[in-house]
């Protein structure tokens, strides 16, 4: 067994063709890996600067009021959701939803869904990070390297000989040579990329893993596709055709069924429901507010007499009955998207592409969970904001800086 792997060593580096696709999947990668990095270093540089700017704002409002309302109203926190080592890899929902939000004690549901500016174009042709190559080029290379594994034997005329002169195991082993090597081209500059981002080695070697089962997946279908005695190009033209339907058709077609099976609110709705209701208390009686407040926050209704035109603590509680009519809207917008998610992972199950772009960014915390996880993470902190202020506002505090001490600071949602 050893000698014949040795044989087909040599005569995989022999073949030039073979070569030149190992090539190309290097460069791939590395381009991939390489713009990767990039993005990711240039999102961490963008978050040291905010978060150096933000502190040095907040400070700057902070000194300039002089009541515990006006601290809360100018006072803007940055949060936000640092990549993780691996986030190079698959950047995921990172290249689609905001992964930052500076927010205030206003409502919160219409900051949340505020969305960074994104190149259209950008969106609509998807960002190449390793995870693309992975998923959906390194199967086009294995299938242009091995579709004529057999075929191109017999239009030379020495598949019969090879038969005499072996048993069955050598397309095997010639096949999976092949694929591994050209999965390990793919995945030498992942390796390298993971070893300067400070990836851990459980991490790179999961990935490792989902890569080379991948790439076994297309050699045993490269294999088996081999034993039909057909030309090369008929061959190549059926791999291209169950490649492009497992790839590209099952996973569009199946999102068109789930977002047309799965409805939810769009966020614009949740942010339009949000003004709406804080517009209109401007106009409504003072009770009207007060009332459904207190309702929710029953520890204030002792506090809750508005006897001014205006009074903070009126104008907080109005904000937060904005928050309160839109969660329900919220709430069935969050579940529709985890719904339409696990729906996407049922169906990734039929379409090896698909399962192991979506493997990868739940590797690397790009994923739909993780930025749900992210925007839970900031209405918890929006809701530490509301604790330190509410009592200052609804017992009427003396205002001092000394108080602001136990301003919450924001800290980012920690990794799995």
């Amino acid at each position: 067994m050893m000698a014949a792997l040795q044989r087909e060593g040599r005569f995989m580096l022999r073949d030039r063709s073979v070569i030149a696709w190992m090539i190309v999947a290097v460069l791939l990668s590395a381009v991939a890996v390489t713009a990767g990095m990039v993005e990711v270093a240039a999102q961490r540089e963008t978050l040291t600067r905010l978060i150096k700017d933000d502190r040095a704002d907040r400070s700057a409002q902070l000194a300039q009021q002089g009541d515990w309302g006006s601290a809360a109203y100018y006072a803007f926190h940055l949060t936000y959701d640092p990549p993780s080592a691996l986030a190079f890899a698959a950047l995921g929902e990172r290249d689609a939803s905001p992964w930052k939000h500076r927010i205030r004690m206003l409502a919160l549901e219409g900051q949340i869904h505020e969305a960074d500016v994104a190149n259209p174009e950008l969106a609509l042709i998807g960002r190449l990070d390793f995870a693309s190559v992975a998923a959906f080029l390194l199967p086009l290379l294995i299938i242009i390297a091995l579709h004529d594994l057999r075929a191109r034997e017999r239009q030379a005329g020495r598949h019969e000989l090879l038969l005499s002169l072996s048993d069955g195991r050598l397309w095997t082993m010639r096949a999976g040579l092949r694929g591994m090597a050209l999965a390990s081209c793919v995945l030498i500059p992942f390796w390298a990329g993971a070893a300067l981002s400070g990836a851990s080695g459980s991490a790179t070697a999961a990935v490792t893993v989902v890569v080379l089962l991948h790439a076994a997946f297309w050699t045993a279908v490269c294999r088996v596709s081999a034993e039909l005695v057909r030309p090369a190009a008929v061959i190549l033209t059926g791999l291209i055709a169950l490649w492009w339907m497992l790839a590209v058709l099952v996973p569009a077609g199946a999102r068109v069924l789930i977002d047309r099976a799965v409805s939810m609110p769009e966020g614009a709705q949740i942010t339009l429901l949000q003004r709406e209701v804080v517009n209109d208390a401007w106009d409504l009686p003072k009770e009207a507010t007060m009332t459904p407040f207190t309702a929710a926050y029953p520890e204030w209704s002792g506090h809750a007499a508005v006897r001014l035109p205006f009074e903070w603590k009126w104008y907080f509680a109005f904000q937060e009955i904005g928050d309160l009519r839109a969660a329900p809207v919220s709430a069935a917008h969050r579940s529709g998207i985890a719904e339409r998610d696990r729906w996407a992972g049922r169906i990734a199950w039929v379409s090896p592409p698909a399962w192991v772009e979506r493997t990868l960014q739940r590797l690397a915390e790009t994923d739909v969970a993780a930025h749900l996880r992210y925007l839970d993470h900031v209405r918890r902190f929006h809701a530490s904001l509301r604790e330190f202020h509410y009592p200052k506002l609804f017992r009427d505090a003396d205002f001092g800086t000394e108080g602001l001490s136990g301003l919450p600071v924001y800290e980012p949602v920690k990794p799995r």
